[in-house]
């Protein structure tokens, strides 16, 4: 039996989940496995993309995603450089565009780039010629994180997606995460919860394809799975919360809540944690956590969309000389 060729890759960019089709998705997920079984070799590394470079532009704090898209480069042999807002001359007053046409004559083949204005990741899209992934613009989206979640979510459910119930539970309203992935598992037939304080929900969610509770008690009932938020502490300095204590009274997951839910149900979190106040710690520890599932891949996600972005091809073509990816 002959073989169907695999698909090409059609985007220059990765700016939004909502611009892949079903099979563009699996297509990349099935990719992040290849790369992630690489990354549980005794040597993780593979010449795939040596001699391109990828520019890790980050105008925004960050830890987490910066690191595992910086691995992810390395493990692929790509060149990878770091600019940070506080080391870049957008902390001297230079603009947005400024600085990537600067950027652009160091002729990088990948800008990641995160800022605090939605829209910027696209503004340097429409202006580059390299390619430019979305690491987090605003409170508009955070594509990578998503499919990081969706990834680790086919690990235990399988392609298994229509009819099951997701909750996230948390500051919705200033989540770019959240938003990403109602717009990426709905679109898979998931059917998506929301829990949080009225104050946390942003305006216009109603339209959003989304159930609305808040009581958590009632949000968790046969859930499959449970997503965590980070709240920003800073939320109840602006007075959005009354007490950080009601808070998680209210809303903070525990083994309780989790009995609560369908058989088997698993717990995200995209971290940093607070213990305590978005998710009890016997329960972040537990064998129902996926949270160091979704770091491990993190690293895998990243890989394949560094490789598709960078060869516009199939994973057939990842060699290693060793092995084939």
């Amino acid at each position: 039996m002959q073989h169907a060729q695999r698909p090409t890759w059609p985007h220059k960019d990765l700016l939004d989940v909502t611009q892949l089709t079903r099979a563009e998705l699996f297509h990349l997920l099935d990719t992040a496995a290849q790369f992630h079984d690489i990354n549980r070799r005794p040597v993780k590394k593979v010449p795939t993309l040596k001699g391109k470079s990828v520019v890790l532009f980050f105008a925004e704090p960050s830890t987490r995603t910066k690191t595992s898209f910086d691995v992810a480069g390395k493990r692929l042999s790509a060149d990878t450089f770091s600019l940070a807002k506080s080391g870049s001359s957008l902390s001297k007053g230079e603009s947005l565009k400024d600085t990537a046409l600067t950027l652009q004559a160091m002729t990088p083949d990948i800008i990641v780039i995160r800022h605090s204005s939605s829209g910027a990741a696209q503004f340097l899209a429409e202006r580059l010629d390299c390619s430019v992934v979305n690491a987090g613009d605003g409170w508009h989206a955070h594509p990578t994180q998503a499919l990081l979640d969706c990834y680790s979510l086919r690990q235990v459910w399988g392609d298994t997606f229509e009819g099951r119930t997701l909750l996230i539970l948390g500051d919705i309203a200033h989540s770019r995460v959240a938003r990403s992935n109602v717009h990426l598992l709905s679109s898979l037939g998931v059917k998506v919860r929301l829990c949080a304080p009225r104050t946390l929900l942003p305006a216009g969610v109603h339209n959003w394809p989304v159930t609305i509770f808040n009581r958590l008690d009632d949000a968790v009932q046969d859930a499959d799975a449970v997503m965590c938020l980070r709240l920003q502490l800073e939320r109840q300095q602006a007075g959005l919360l009354p007490d950080l204590r009601e808070y998680a009274q209210r809303f903070c997951l525990s083994p309780r809540h989790l009995a609560m839910a369908a058989p088997g149900a698993r717990v995200l979190h995209p971290g940093p944690m607070n213990r305590g106040l978005e998710i009890s710690s016997v329960l972040a520890d537990s064998p129902e956590s996926l949270i160091l599932d979704q770091v491990a891949a993190g690293v895998a996600t990243r890989m394949a969309i560094l490789f598709l972005l960078a060869t516009r091809t199939g994973i057939e073509q990842t060699a290693d000389n060793g092995g084939r990816a």
